[in-house]
């Protein structure tokens, strides 16, 4: 996935130190918002979102039907955003709770990737390899249903970074066979 980069918007006017106004100035290559009036450089980082990839028992992958928003209907990877003083384990387990109604053992990281597709959010996004140790399935949180799907036959997406995700899933299964995502074969890293 390239990333094109988009003409800066303002989207912060005041210094959150001293409440002066920021105005963007150049630093090396960058544009960093500068508070005019003490100096003050805020810098614009992304959001960390997690996501669990599990697969059921058939070697299917659990995905979850968004609700509401820009992403009303739509499908996507279990899915949300780490807290500010969340360990990165944790929140994933969490996030995955709380859309799924189900717990999950984290196996590994899978992937890394960079989201752009929300020009007023850059995120960076971690899928993690995980296999649920209990619980039922049952939709919460910021979906409407979830279940099921064979990788070859993956409902409309929300997110673009999750095609991608899915991509890499099936060349790996591909390669390396059904049994490498069997969620008791999933290889561990150490």
């Amino acid at each position: 996935m390239n990333y094109q980069p988009q003409p800066l918007t303002q989207r912060y006017f005041y210094c959150p130190l001293c409440g002066g106004a920021l105005k963007y100035q150049q630093y090396d290559e960058r544009l960093r918002l500068t508070c005019q009036q003490c100096g003050y450089i805020l810098y614009e980082n992304p959001i960390v979102g997690v996501a669990a990839i599990v697969f059921n028992e058939a070697g299917e992958l659990l995905l979850g039907r968004r609700k509401g928003g820009k992403y009303h209907g739509l499908w996507c990877i279990p899915c949300g955003y780490l807290e500010y003083d969340e360990d990165v384990y944790e929140g994933t387990k969490r996030e995955f709770r709380e859309e799924t109604n189900l717990t999950i053992e984290i196996i590994r990281v899978f992937t890394v990737q960079s989201n752009f597709h929300d020009p007023e959010r850059h995120t960076v996004g971690i899928w993690f390899l995980a296999k649920v140790i209990k619980g039922t399935p049952r939709a919460g949180d910021d979906l409407d249903l979830v279940e099921y799907f064979p990788l070859d036959k993956i409902p409309e997406l929300a997110f673009p970074t999750d095609h991608v995700v899915i991509e890499m899933l099936r060349r790996e299964r591909s390669a390396s066979g059904e049994s490498n995502l069997h969620p008791d074969r999933i290889p561990t890293t150490t």
